[in-house]
């Protein structure tokens, strides 16, 4: 039996940074995962779907080189070296944990791992099976994509996340269900591709965990690039073709049929609780994750659970900060603050991108606040307009007694790159004075971000 101070099982964003910063606080750290170090983030979803969002964003760039003063013949792509490309950028940051894990003196063992008692985990490996043991174990599994009845993926004609990938060949007609962040992203990628593209939402709008504004200026972005969507509505049947799928659709009180070559089925994810060991313990486990507190504490002494395992938002470096928060409770750190994910950002990056932190203006009036809103329209920026990029706006909603920033809501070129900006701001627990006071450069995008926070009490200047 191999002894450690601290057991990590899973090798994700959440799992092998916490293990990192258990070394680093000197805790004898072992990471067991059973596929890929960096999990589903680096090689199936955050990282290599960049790769193929960026294709497609030069792709759209590609063909419409005329708004720039340039022309071109021929435009086309090689969609076997576009993937291969999202393959080798996964392949590559994938192998650079690695070597994160062995600079850092964090073993590592290649095996699917499961609670075996107090304080030990057995290893299931390729040459059989080992034990190790430690006084404390955090649960980093992840999270796996929700299948539901009709609409069970089969790598062919339904795809998840995964085969949406990896297409062996552009489809012509692909219907995406659900449009979280996952199925925004590949119908973004997909449209820009040049696929006809249908999106099919339950709820009453797309991007439903976003501010009812930002919903619907991204929606009518979508719409103009030729998505057709479809919210309020379900999927009432499927018809499995060879090699096409006829989809019956209900929407607005009627019923209608679609002719697709894929499906991309995006329609939420459970948690990874199955097989671990949780039966014979007092770990909670509440719509397929695990229960836990600000520290990622189960009700099990000794056993802690962080990122996609615990739920919403499911979030790479919500997983990230969790383990790091979880690790410097263990090594008994004093000035560790518990889990606020009201200051994780979220991110989606089709085009245009939508990026936001905090509470929404509905939420935030839910919760009793009276606030000041504040917009601010990208067409109203120099950046913006000189990039080729007039299509976004800015929306921040602060509390209206204190001056607190209770949410900040984005669409348009380049957010997730400045929603950081208002993150940053939250967790300074900054007002709208230091915010108004701040200068911001120019000509840069992030002005807008200024002129939001302006209009709130009535200052903007340049619109």
């Amino acid at each position: 039996m191999d002894s450690y101070d601290l057991i990590v099982i899973g090798g994700g964003p959440g799992g092998y940074v916490a293990a990192i910063r258990a070394a680093q606080l000197g805790l004898r750290t072992v990471v067991v995962e059973r596929e890929h170090l960096g999990g589903i983030c680096l090689n199936w979803g955050c990282i290599p779907t960049k790769a193929l969002l960026r294709s497609s964003e030069i792709n759209h760039l590609l063909h419409h080189l005329g708004d720039f003063g340039f022309a071109a013949d021929n435009i086309r792509f090689d969609l076997d070296r576009v993937v291969k490309r999202s393959r080798a950028v996964a392949k590559q940051l994938a192998s650079g944990v690695g070597h994160l894990l062995k600079k850092n003196k964090v073993a590592v063992v290649e095996g699917t791992g499961r609670l075996a008692g107090a304080g030990r985990v057995e290893v299931a490996t390729k040459n059989g099976g080992k034990t190790l043991a430690a006084p404390h174990i955090i649960l980093a599994t992840g999270a796996r994509a929700r299948q539901l009845p009709g609409l069970e993926t089969d790598g062919k004609l339904v795809w998840s996340y995964k085969e949406a990938m990896v297409p062996p060949a552009m489809p012509k007609r692909l219907l995406v269900v659900g449009s979280g962040a996952i199925g925004i992203e590949f119908a973004s990628f997909y449209r820009n591709m040049g696929a006809d593209v249908t999106v099919v939402e339950v709820l009453d709008r797309i991007l439903p965990a976003e501010d009812a504004e930002i919903s619907a200026f991204a929606r009518k972005a979508f719409e103009k690039q030729g998505i057709r969507i479809h919210t309020s509505a379900k999927i009432a049947g499927l018809e499995r073709k060879a090699d096409s799928v006829t989809a019956t659709i209900e929407h607005d009180g009627k019923r209608e049929t679609l002719e697709i070559d894929r499906i991309v089925s995006a329609v939420g994810i459970v948690g990874n609780v199955e097989d671990i060991g949780l039966e014979n313990t007092k770990v909670v486990v509440e719509k397929t994750h695990v229960v836990v507190d600000g520290y990622g504490r189960t009700a099990e002494p000794g056993i802690y659970a962080i990122g996609d395992l615990t739920g919403p938002p499911w979030l790479a470096h919500k997983a990230s900060h969790e383990g790091i928060i979880c690790v410097e409770k263990i090594a008994g750190k004093n000035d560790v603050h518990p889990m606020d994910v009201g200051n994780i950002p979220g991110c989606t990056y089709c085009r245009p991108q939508v990026a936001s932190v905090g509470l929404t203006e509905a939420r935030a009036k839910e919760a009793g606040y009276e606030v000041k809103i504040g917009r601010f329209p990208f067409v109203g920026n120099g950046k913006a307009i000189a990039m080729g990029e007039p299509e976004g706006m800015v929306k921040v909603v602060f509390d209206a007694k204190t001056g607190a920033l209770l949410g900040a809501h984005m669409v348009g070129a380049e957010v997730t790159e400045m929603i950081q900006g208002y993150t940053i701001a939250r967790t300074l627990e900054t007002t709208e004075t230091e915010l108004m006071e701040t200068v911001f450069p120019h000509p840069t995008v992030s002005e807008t971000m200024h002129e939001a926070v302006l209009d709130a009490y009535g200052r903007a200047i340049h619109f």
